[in-house]
């Protein structure tokens, strides 16, 4: 019989010891039962870590097809090894420094505060490997919601160098100061900030506005795609030029595995600690991630759709809204999908809804060019789910979850007739926090790279689409993204200039077709091959 099943140990021991047997015998039993369940308990929460894991990495999966699909065919290739660098970038990074920085040399016994973890660098003296793939998977999360907002216009190099930057540094200070208990504004202090801390339950505040907020502050500083915002001389376009994405197909599948995904962000989350209410806080968490995420689509589905028939008269249901407004649902409902009633996640996702409405618009209206739409989304909604803790965290979640529940949400006091804001207090806090501490390091951050000629890529490069510039080959094109043959000409013979300069400066002859002809004869080869496959049915 297994340890798992036996409700009464005592009586059990009692029964397989006999009548006779001594104290000390029953006792030793008893032991052996409690320690065989505490094991058993510690490898199941060891493998439900793991695989929470696995299903956030596999949102990895869930943000290149919605990049892929946003995306023209011709900057495909490019996108999507953009999210691959994120996963990659991020696991070195958050290997030798980040997962030190956000969590090393933890005690939750003191109440000092510290700014950054010191110890455990590259995972020296860790001995819970669950926990820091759980948290690699988060950051390299964070990471990868800017590939989106920069697409078709950003060089390789540089998108490395962010990633690196964001998970070695600028997220691990973050998720210090939020989740680790000896964070300034952390709800698992035995002394947090004005007795309640920051309630952020899987990252609203600490993956989706941090990601979400430097993918504001790229797109400020890289500036719009070619044609976006203004014509070929530079002219303002008074309507903006949309920008369609290749495959539909694609964004929808991967939405859909983000949301599976979002399941292993949530509900893994409530796994982390001891606390013996996990399963139930884990199912309910589950529970609220699916209403808000329903409530979200609908509402950014058929608001866009009202709005469509009062301004145009020409509605339609696009497919668009709906795919984005259930991100925002998840997003929104990420930092309280633990200590919230799942009336109120419905009333979150459905809020997010209208966010994500106003968010997207606003974004055009600043001439902000963002191609997934990632700022209203995560930055937007990520601040909205944060706050909407401060109204709606219930007293009998918050004590299953941080064992108190005297500071529950403005909603709650009210109704208990009183109005303590303090819970809503520490969520502004926290917030301005994030923003800052984003914009002091990643603002100059990206400037620096603009400044050194290594953020955005060549005028040319983007016409010509970055899959022919970075990968070698023509791009696959659709029927919205023909390129006029004279830029793939100038594109190679600028591309056989540079490979020419470079032979000169090590001392090697130039090629044979560029002395003869100066690089226009495999000029008038791509031409033909371009005309070649825009006529091909």
């Amino acid at each position: 019989m297994g340890s798992s099943t036996i409700q009464d140990p005592y009586g059990y021991c009692k029964e397989l010891e006999g009548e006779d047997a001594s104290t000390d015998e029953i006792l030793r039993c008893v032991t052996n039962i409690l320690a065989r369940d505490a094991g058993s308990l510690q490898y199941s929460r060891t493998v439900l870590v793991v695989f929470s894991a696995s299903l956030v990495f596999f949102m990895q999966a869930g943000f290149a097809m919605v990049c892929a699909g946003a995306v023209r065919k011709k900057n495909v290739q490019n996108t999507m090894l953009k999210n691959l660098l994120d996963a990659c970038g991020a696991a070195i990074a958050f290997f030798t420094v980040g997962y030190a920085f956000a969590y090393g040399g933890s005690k939750p016994e003191s109440s000092e505060k510290t700014f950054i973890g010191t110890q455990n660098f590259f995972l020296l003296d860790e001995e819970d490997y669950a926990f820091f793939l759980f948290q690699y998977a988060f950051s390299a999360a964070s990471a990868t919601i800017v590939a989106g907002t920069l697409a078709e216009r950003c060089q390789m190099a540089a998108y490395l160098c962010y990633s690196i930057m964001l998970t070695g540094w600028v997220y691990p200070v973050i998720a210090h100061s939020i989740w680790s208990p000896n964070g300034f504004l952390s709800a698992h202090s035995i002394d947090p900030l004005w007795g309640v801390g920051m309630i952020d339950f899987a990252g609203s505040g600490v993956v989706h506005v941090t990601g979400g907020t430097t993918a504001l502050f790229a797109t400020v500083i890289l500036g719009p795609r070619r044609g976006r915002f203004h014509d070929d001389t530079g002219r303002r376009l008074e309507t903006p030029r949309e920008f369609p994405g290749h495959s539909m197909a694609l964004q929808m599948l991967g939405t859909f595995i983000l949301w599976f995904g979002w399941y292993g962000f949530n509900c893994g989350s409530a796994l982390l600690s001891d606390n013996i209410y996990g399963s139930d806080v884990a199912a309910l968490a589950g529970v609220n991630t699916t209403l808000a995420a329903g409530s979200a689509g609908i509402v950014a589905l058929f608001l866009n759709l009202f709005a469509l028939e009062r301004y145009t008269g020409e509605p339609y249901f696009d497919l668009k809204y709906a795919m984005n407004g259930v991100l925002c649902g998840l997003v929104s409902v990420t930092a309280g999908c633990g200590v919230l009633e799942p009336w109120a996640a419905v009333v979150i996702g459905s809020i997010a809804g209208v966010l994500y409405i106003l968010g997207t618009r606003g974004l055009v209206a600043l001439r902000l060019d963002d191609a997934v739409d990632a700022i209203p989304v995560h930055m937007v909604n990520g601040i909205w789910g944060t706050l909407a803790v401060g109204f709606f965290a219930s007293p009998r979640q918050l004590l299953k979850v941080y064992g108190r529940d005297d500071h529950p949400g403005l909603f709650y006091t009210w109704r208990d007739g009183n109005s303590d804001a303090l819970l809503l207090g520490t969520q502004c806090v926290g917030i301005l926090f994030i923003l800052g501490w984003v914009f002091v390091i990643m603002f100059p951050f990206f400037i620096w790279l603009d400044w050194k000629g290594w953020f955005r890529s060549d005028a040319l490069e983007e016409i010509v689409g970055l899959d022919t510039s970075y990968h070698g080959g023509l791009a696959l094109m659709s029927d919205g993204d023909e390129i006029n043959p004279e830029y793939i000409s100038a594109y190679r013979q600028k591309k056989q200039e540079k490979q020419d300069g470079l032979r000169r400066r090590k001392g090697g002859p130039q090629s044979d077709t560029t002395r003869e002809t100066g690089g226009f004869e495999e000029d008038h080869d791509v031409d033909h091959d371009v005309d070649e496959e825009q006529n091909d049915p």
